[in-house]
């Protein structure tokens, strides 16, 4: 027996570690595709790429690992099945649950591994994947003029070449608005040479035969003509200085970020939502209060009750009968201006217009104040279910790949991966659904978050009996068989109902 265990485990540790691998170069390469035009022209060192797809490929784990565990054991069952191993050990007397112990049993290490890293090393690789990815967005292109375009990218300066070689130019325009007084500097230049300072902060730009052209300040001239006075020099050479130190990607300190949900791990997510809930709770009792102060309550004077005589008559005897009825109490029919003079009738009408304006507004901000609250608190909510949705997920497509491949009896890599991949997309498409509705507020956060699970967790317990029972589920010639004999007995009937 457990020989048979380190059999079956050998043969599954091998397709899962290579699948996970797989699956992360595949949604690496994904990363890289939505992200390549904040990557490239940027000059990024290799160090700081491979820092951030390192952080990234940690990221991916939650989508990797379970499509891992559910391919590789369709994939490790399916070959046990198709080379007749699950026979032999079931005429050895080993039944399906016991040749999987150790697999599951390795599940779930597997499973629990994942509950610490989605709880402790997921939110901080999160934190680190987006505190880089935002330190080179912010990161300014490199420094690289193109023919006949102007450059704006240096602070203060915009350049245009009319023709490059190497580090030759030809045909120089520069304006100079580092004084912030608009176009009144300008440089023209027939070539120029361009290198860089050894230290690689500075650009050095050697000029030749050109003119440099300064708008002077406005001053008066004769009449109402203001004059503006301009000054040209004509230059053999000329040496300009751009400092590149906006061109570095510079690391932004790490507690300037907020923190967000995604970064937070249980104990965290515990008091974030106590302290949103508590700030909820003040914000609605301060929208009651501002919607109540908006309006006066008016009191209408109500008359007394009176008792009421009623006679009442009998067949066998008569008597008078006090009965106590309340009166429908008598409004005084009064309007609000009754009491204002007319002359100041139009004042109070439009300081009440102007009063209701503005509360339609303070309510309208109150509201999507307490919208954005509620969202934030969702989500709160959501990544802490989402900490152990994930070790149950794994736990859940582990009984349904296994059981699959034993019953589809394929090995290899194409019809186990076809199999596994609808199985993973209903997984995966259930559990946006759930996600989704469970933020918008139409389903319980809890609920939202496990209905993946509890979608395939019958159909694993189904699909693991089955597999038990050897039943052909997944046999196309036994569905044959049984449609065959469906349709013929009908036609059976058809023929015994004619004659």
């Amino acid at each position: 027996m457990k020989r048979i265990g380190w059999m079956v485990l050998r043969s599954y540790i091998g397709p899962f570690v290579l699948i996970f691998f797989v699956v992360e170069f595949i949604l690496l390469l994904q990363f890289v595709w939505l992200y390549i035009d904040e990557l490239i022209g940027k000059g990024l060192p290799w160090t700081v790429i491979t820092e951030l797809f390192f952080y990234v490929s940690w990221t991916t784990v939650p989508i990797a690992l379970p499509l891992s565990i559910l391919l590789s054991s369709v994939m490790t069952f399916g070959n046990f099945g198709e080379h007749y191993e699950l026979v032999a050990i079931k005429s050895a007397g080993i039944s399906f649950l016991k040749t999987m112990r150790s697999l599951i049993v390795t599940s779930v290490i597997i499973s629990i591994s994942a509950f610490f890293f989605s709880n402790n090393a997921l939110p901080y690789v999160e934190f680190k994947k987006k505190t880089t990815l935002y330190d080179i967005r912010h990161k300014k292109l490199s420094f690289n003029i193109k023919e006949g375009e102007f450059y704006h990218d240096l602070d203060g300066y915009a350049i245009r070449v009319g023709r490059k070689e190497d580090k030759r130019l030809y045909d120089i325009l520069i304006y100079d608005h580092t004084d912030r007084a608009g176009a009144t500097k300008m440089t023209i230049a027939e070539r120029g040479i361009m290198k860089t300072s050894d230290d690689g902060n500075t650009v050095v730009l050697v000029l030749e035969n050109g003119w440099n052209y300064e708008e002077g300040a406005s001053a008066s001239g004769s009449g109402n003509v203001q004059a503006h006075p301009l000054q040209r020099i004509c230059y053999e050479s000329q040496i300009m200085h751009f400092d590149l130190s906006g061109f570095e990607m510079s690391r932004t300190d790490e507690d300037v970020f907020p923190t967000n949900h995604t970064m937070l791990n249980l104990d965290q997510l515990n008091r974030a939502i106590d302290s949103l809930r508590e700030r909820l709770d003040t914000r609605q009792d301060d929208f009651i209060a501002a919607s109540q102060s908006a309006y006066a309550v008016l009191h209408t004077p109500q008359t007394p009750a009176r008792d009421t005589i009623v006679v009442v008559t009998d067949s066998t005897d008569s008597a008078v009968v006090t009965v106590a009825d309340s009166i429908v109490p008598t409004v005084v029919a009064k309007r609000a201006l009754d009491d204002v003079a007319d002359s100041q009738k139009p004042k109070i009408v439009t300081a009440a217009l102007r009063n209701a304006r503005n509360m339609k507004q303070s309510m309208e901000f109150y509201v999507s104040d307490l919208a954005e609250q509620q969202k934030t608190l969702r989500k709160h909510e959501l990544i802490r279910q989402e900490k152990f949705t994930l070790s149950f997920a794994c736990l859940v497509l582990f009984f349904i790949g296994a059981p699959v491949g034993s019953i589809i009896r394929k090995g290899g890599f194409g019809v186990p991966f076809l199999t596994a991949t609808l199985f993973f997309l209903l997984y995966y498409i259930v559990n946006m659904m759930g996600k989704k509705y469970a933020l918008l507020g139409e389903l319980p956060i809890w609920f939202g978050a496990w209905l993946s699970t509890m979608v395939l967790f019958p159909l694993g317990l189904f699909l693991t009996m089955k597999a038990s029972n050897d039943s052909p589920l997944f046999d196309f010639d036994a569905w044959n068989k049984v449609i065959y004999r469906i349709t013929h007995k009908k036609k059976q009937n058809e023929n015994t109902a004619t004659l």
